[in-house]
């Protein structure tokens, strides 16, 4: 049987001169249940000292369904505000164009708007990674583009990616664009295996894109599976996570760091203690007999 390899410390961002760690941290939940500016802080030091640079945000995180949009940006950014050494310690990216409740908006305008906003609540003066969100199909792609690389050229953001964007979406936005895309944000996890086999990796691979795989875990069902399939996998993930005395969440995070592509997952959870133990999933060894082993029992059938 032959091991995959490990992953590195960190990578490149893409064909860039970034280097992230090959796992990112997410903020979707960091504004919820009032935390303070200094608990958040601890969740940003935990991350950092735990070897993840790649810190992942949105404006749109915060907001639910009435209120709140922009919140944790804001809330990152009263920490940076108050400890600014920590800005150099990271790879801060942070994603627009979903306006509530359009739902999507990529003119020109609100593009616009949007990275100068975000710009504002992070309190930083320029973005490493940019991202839009969601795609909107009333933006054609040449107007996104010129907005794009104009933010780029002005200095306010170092890097562009996208999410959810579909192979020809993406195709079309990097035709019109002078800074290439770096990244592409698809939901991954063992219990979402589409991107495996639809082209999306194989696209990230020959363009140069690194994938940032989002739920990672499967909205938590890999940590609570209930269904047959979701048993299934959670059973081949223990193989490896017993094996070498890791939870089954670093399991996941490694299964999909082992893929050729360098998947970079986003680890969702707002607590110290799980953001440091994602770290662990840098030194789990997977031979291609296990690895496939997980790939099976998530597409529930042999394989040709």
């Amino acid at each position: 049987m032959s091991d995959l390899q490990l992953p590195p410390a960190f990578r490149p961002l893409g064909k860039s001169d970034i280097a992230v760690s090959p796992i990112a941290w997410g903020m979707w939940r960091l504004a919820e249940d009032g935390r303070s500016a200094a608990d958040a802080a601890k969740l940003v030091h935990a991350a950092l000292d735990a070897g993840i640079n790649f810190l992942d945000t949105a404006d749109i995180y915060g907001f639910d369904g009435t209120g709140g949009f922009g919140d944790a940006e804001a809330l990152l950014g009263e920490v940076l505000a108050a400890e600014p050494a920590l800005r150099e310690r990271m790879v801060l990216a942070t994603k627009g164009g979903i306006l509530p409740p359009l739902p999507y908006d990529q003119s020109a305008e609100y593009l616009r708007k949007a990275i100068d906003d975000s710009l504002t609540r992070l309190k930083v003066d320029v973005i490493d990674l940019w991202q839009i969100h969601r795609p909107d199909i009333l933006a054609h792609p040449q107007e996104m583009a010129r907005v794009l690389d104009d933010a780029v050229a002005s200095g306010k953001v170092r890097k562009l990616g996208v999410s959810n964007f579909t192979m020809p979406q993406l195709a079309a936005l990097n035709h019109f664009l002078g800074e290439k895309l770096v990244t592409t944000q698809p939901e991954i996890s063992p219990l979402r295996i589409d991107c495996f086999e639809n082209g999306e990796l194989d696209q990230a691979m020959m363009r140069g894109l690194t994938p940032m795989a989002w739920s990672p875990l499967g909205g938590g069902r890999l940590a609570a599976p209930e269904s047959a399939r979701d048993i299934a996998v959670a059973a081949a993930l223990d193989v490896a996570a017993q094996a070498q005395g890791v939870s089954r969440t670093v399991a996941a995070y490694s299964w999909l760091m082992a893929h050729p592509a360098g998947i970079i997952p986003i680890i969702g959870s707002q607590k110290a203690e799980r953001i440091a133990e994602g770290a662990q999933a840098l030194k789990v060894q997977w031979t291609r007999t296990d690895w496939y082993a997980v790939l099976v029992a998530a597409r529930g059938e042999r394989l040709p």
